[in-house]
């Protein structure tokens, strides 16, 4: 259903469904959800797509951001990150 969804959605916006990287895009939706809140996680989502829109590689925008994310998880517990 996902993959159906995945392909019906890329195809009504013009992307190339080959572009998409549905793993990366779940991890750094599961890493920010946990680590900052549940609704941070598709606003974050969100942000990555406008940052590779402006050319920034998929991958190192999303490390970016999870390591981001866990150092916010770390400072909210009072963990050194």
């Amino acid at each position: 259903m996902l993959e159906e969804w995945l392909d019906t959605a890329c195809a009504e916006l013009g992307i190339d469904r080959a572009e998409v990287d549905r793993d990366l895009v779940l991890d750094l939706a599961r890493d920010v959800a946990h680590g900052v809140a549940r609704p941070a996680a598709p606003l974050t989502a969100y942000l990555l797509g406008l940052a590779v829109g402006r050319g920034e590689p998929a991958r190192d925008a999303a490390a970016r951001v999870t390591a981001l994310a866990t150092e916010w998880a770390a400072r909210r517990e009072g963990r050194p990150s």
